[in-house]
């Protein structure tokens, strides 16, 4: 019997962390607790892992003796945690370095921007978020109306090729706001506070809109043409959104927002995603009408406005459950770079979901969504091991201690940056 030994492959003195090469042979997970990620929990569970892929699981998996094997006893094995939209290796440090930036395209409509190519493999936040359990994201482009295209990647790579998990899998359009809110101080307009708009935001809201439509009708009628005899990029770029082969990523938080992505639904045929939608739970059962999927964004805020109840951000899961829509849980929140995933979905637990919706609201869901769940989002047979262990419950921040991580069955490294300085200090101050 061999022992599979899961440490930090960097070394203590540098802050290099190593994409770890394809693996080949077998690897069983055993004495586990395992939450397949839909809705089912194994206990005393096996599982085994060939060539990268899931073989099999259950109570009752014979485990070779002469293969690697990583004893889970007392621990809880989950599906890799998935980051549904997000900025990570496109946004270093924010505004202050714009080197370290690559998110944003000048101009209003770039639909043939694609995030992938921008995508930082070197990112010093991707090698925190393995340690918090999140393996793979949505790499998502940002400004203007349609931002361009994102890619789904894994956290293990050393370009953005080997990242690369599924390409192109949706177009990014923001949607204009029906209205202005005030700021938390009374907001402003013309630098007269309480003072109302200049314009009217819903009439330039509509128009922006019309404008919208235009542009895909025109792309329509130009994918509907033979040849041509010049490209068209920014048609041929929404060309799988067409075809079913993309999504329509729409960034909405307002109900009449939504009602708008429901018309483009119904207009063009779309596969919509309602990206934000915090006042979702209000038209739930619309969207679930018009088999509308839903991104929420930041669980851990304030309600959209001052009528909802408080906690209204914590509750709005579970109204989309009880409805059937079909939804995913996300963390943009910057100065936490987006690591308390998982413990958002922990707060949904407490405000009505079973603890297995919410992990499946940031696994399987996810995965569903962006159209991976063939590949991974559970643990099932046939798919891609992309796997964690925790000490303790992976939704609760005082247990959650993820000890290992597979992603394709590789066992790669949790060390990261901020660790290394821990470890540092802790010697300067003879902590160690």
């Amino acid at each position: 019997m061999t022992c599979l030994l899961l440490t930090g492959i960097a070394g203590k003195s540098q802050d290099d962390v190593y994409p770890v090469p394809s693996v080949t042979g077998t690897t069983f997970i055993t004495n586990a607790t395992i939450h397949v990620g839909n809705g089912q929990v194994i206990s005393n569970g096996t599982i085994k892992i060939n060539n990268g892929k899931i073989e099999q699981v259950g109570a009752n998996v014979t485990v070779a003796t002469d293969a690697k094997i990583v004893d889970a006893k007392g621990k809880q094995v989950y599906p890799g945690l998935i980051l549904p939209i997000t900025d990570v290796g496109l946004r270093e440090i924010g505004s202050g370095v714009r080197g370290s930036n690559d998110f944003s395209e000048i101009g209003d409509y770039n639909p043939s921007v694609r995030s992938i190519v921008a995508y930082n493999t070197d990112s010093k936040i991707i090698n925190t978020l393995k340690a918090n359990g999140i393996l793979l994201a949505c790499i998502a482009p940002q400004g203007g109306t349609i931002s361009g295209s994102s890619s789904v990647v894994l956290f293990d790579a050393w370009n953005w090729e080997d990242a690369a998990y599924k390409m192109e899998n949706g177009i990014h359009l923001h949607l204009p706001s029906f209205i202005v809110r005030f700021g938390r101080r009374g907001g402003g307009f013309p630098g007269i506070p309480g003072t109302p708009p200049q314009t009217d935001p819903t009439k330039e809201a509509l128009n922006k809109i019309e404008e919208i439509k235009n542009f895909f009708s025109e792309a329509k009628a130009y994918l509907g043409e033979g040849a041509h005899k010049e490209t068209n990029l920014k048609y041929e770029a929404v060309r799988g959104l067409f075809e079913k082969k993309q999504k329509l990523f729409i960034y909405a938080d307002q109900v009449k927002q939504m009602l708008t992505a429901i018309d483009f639904v119904k207009q063009f045929g779309f596969d919509v995603v309602l990206v934000g939608a915090a006042e979702s739970w209000q038209i739930a059962g619309l969207l679930k009408q018009n088999n509308i999927a839903v991104i929420l964004n930041q669980e851990h805020s304030l309600p959209a406005t001052e009528d909802d109840d408080v906690d209204q951000p914590y509750k709005t899961p579970a109204a989309l459950q009880k409805a059937g829509v079909l939804f995913a849980l996300n963390d943009d929140h910057e100065e936490s770079r987006y690591r308390n995933l998982a413990f958002n979905a922990g707060t949904a637990a407490a405000y009505g979901l079973t603890r297995e919706e919410a992990l499946q609201a940031i696994t399987l869901n996810t995965a569903t969504i962006l159209g991976i769940a063939d590949k991974t989002g559970s643990i099932e047979v046939g798919k891609d091991a992309n796997i964690i262990i925790s000490e303790g419950d992976v939704l609760d921040m005082k247990s959650s201690i993820i000890t290992a991580a597979f992603i394709q069955g590789r066992p790669v490294s949790l060390d990261n940056k901020q660790h290394q300085l821990y470890e540092r200090y802790k010697y300067k101050y003879g902590l160690k």
